[in-house]
């Protein structure tokens, strides 16, 4: 055979097999770490909220036919992909989310947005929005770090700017015919902030006072503070998205019904001598202002991490109980106070933020069982879904953690997604824990033990008194009638 023929007919057997292979997609590394710490889910998700995970926001450039191979494989796990509206590089930022969008569409998935770039910033450092002393001269409250917060009652100019942002964003997904259907931010440090020193900053300040009255209390402060901080998100960032997406689920971290009070410090935030609290051993959980109604927006969106000085608010022997107690009952305090129509889509997090920035080896890490079991008493307290925060060298164990519980907890996907949760108590010192949720004549319960007491608890649920057994690790169904 002649040696050109016989290298052309090798090539075309080559190009033949070789189109018979499906090439394996080059994901990238965050992307292919939530891969290799999940499974496919052995029970339908059905109507439930996909799990929201860090490293599945803003996958990168992908193709139309990556980004539906991506949403699909992530869905066969749960877990939804989340694009990214930026203000760099607008252009390719927008054909990317769309690709993603237009596949989610295409597989019937909910089409999910992370916004926080539009947020920022209203204080942006614009001198118009100083304070101003009693000589004239303008001034910044330096208490939140290298942020310049200003006054509060200077900002109306800047919310225009940050709305037409979203509608820059809405228009593009509205003219391309795809809808948003959950859509987040990260707005923490900016606008009307009543934490930290921002009472005394407003009490020096000529305009504050001349709003406020020259003697104004902190819970009249912190009241008019939350008020606007509510009406400035609601007119930036959820109105303009409702308004064109009516059924979208909107909100922003740490934003959710309470009880009254805020179990719990932000990375940046500290107690401030005379902002009244309720104390708990050492901790001092502040009077809040339950400013969600005002906001617009449509799921809550509690904190719960490890953080470490509440680990040494408490002195329990059982350091797990230190953690599980604590981040209870931010949990409780949503699931309680959130309207059964309202979604809860809880942020959560297992290695310990130290806020410092320094590890302390005398902070002791909460043991992955614990977490786990906390993220079952979540589910069954109201949390709908997780959204999990982590640092990257963090993502591993924490998808693996996170995952694990909710595929697991499909097996239950009719009681979590229609059930009602019946407790909200949380031990003020370490022993039973028992959540559960009621469906029709059905308790789904969960009991987890701190000591060694095994026997068993009678319970209300409802107004049906219900003895638990001791079963650790375990998910019972209980008929009441």
């Amino acid at each position: 055979m002649n040696i050109k023929i016989l290298l052309f007919s090798l090539a075309a057997i080559s190009v033949k097999c070789s189109s018979n292979v499906e090439q394996k997609t080059a994901w990238p590394d965050k992307i292919q770490v939530i891969l290799d710490n999940s499974e496919p889910l052995k029970y339908s998700r059905k109507e439930r909220l996909p799990l929201y995970l860090w490293p599945a926001i803003n996958p990168g450039d992908l193709n139309a036919k990556d980004a539906e191979k991506l949403v699909a494989e992530l869905d066969k796990r749960g877990i939804g992909v989340v694009s990214s509206w930026s203000l760099d590089d607008t252009a390719r930022v927008i054909s990317n989310c769309l690709n993603i969008a237009r596949a989610q569409k295409k597989l019937g998935q909910r089409v999910n947005i992370e916004a926080t770039d539009l947020m920022y910033s209203l204080f942006n450092g614009d001198l118009r929005t100083a304070h101003i002393d009693k000589n004239g001269n303008p001034f910044f409250d330096e208490s939140f770090g290298s942020h310049k917060m200003g006054c509060p009652f200077s900002l109306d100019f800047r919310k225009r700017e940050i709305r037409d942002r979203f509608e820059y964003f809405i228009k593009k997904y509205r003219d391309a015919g795809v809808n948003v259907d959950f859509i987040f931010t990260d707005w923490e440090i900016d606008g009307p902030l009543e934490v930290n020193g921002a009472y005394e900053a407003s009490k020096k300040c000529s305009r504050c006072c001349e709003i406020l009255g020259k003697d104004f209390s902190f819970g009249e402060f912190q009241e008019k503070l939350r008020e606007m901080r509510s009406y400035l998100q609601a007119y930036s960032y959820s109105e303009p998205v409702l308004k064109q997406f009516p059924d979208a689920l909107v909100g922003n971290y740490a934003v959710y019904p309470n009880d009254g009070y805020r179990y719990w410090y932000d990375y940046f935030e500290y107690y401030s001598e005379g902002q009244p609290y309720k104390a708990d051993q050492g901790a001092k959980y502040r009077k809040w202002y339950n400013d969600f109604p005002l906001t617009g927006y449509t799921y809550a969106m509690p904190v719960c991490y490890n953080w470490d000085p509440a680990y040494r608010w408490y002195d329990f022997e059982d350091s797990d109980y230190r953690w599980f107690y604590n981040m209870l009952l931010v949990a409780s305090n949503a699931g309680k106070s959130t309207p059964q129509n309202i979604p809860i889509i809880s942020f959560v997090h297992w290695n310990t933020v130290f806020v410092s920035g320094k590890a302390d080896t005398s902070v002791k890490q909460m043991t992955k069982l614990s977490y786990q079991e906390l993220l079952w008493h979540m589910l069954l307290r109201g949390t709908d879904t997780f959204f999990l925060w982590a640092q990257e060298n963090e993502f591993p164990e924490e998808v693996r953690l996170v995952h694990e519980v909710y595929a697991a907890a499909q097996e239950y996907g009719d009681f979590l997604e229609n059930g009602m949760p019946v407790m909200f108590d949380v031990p003020e010192s370490p022993g039973t824990i028992i959540s559960g949720l009621i469906s029709g004549d059905n308790l789904l319960v969960r009991r987890t033990d701190f000591g060694t007491n095994h026997d068993p608890v009678t319970i209300l649920a409802g107004t049906v008194p219900v003895t638990v057994d001791y079963a650790p690790g375990i998910c019972r169904i209980i008929t009441l009638n």
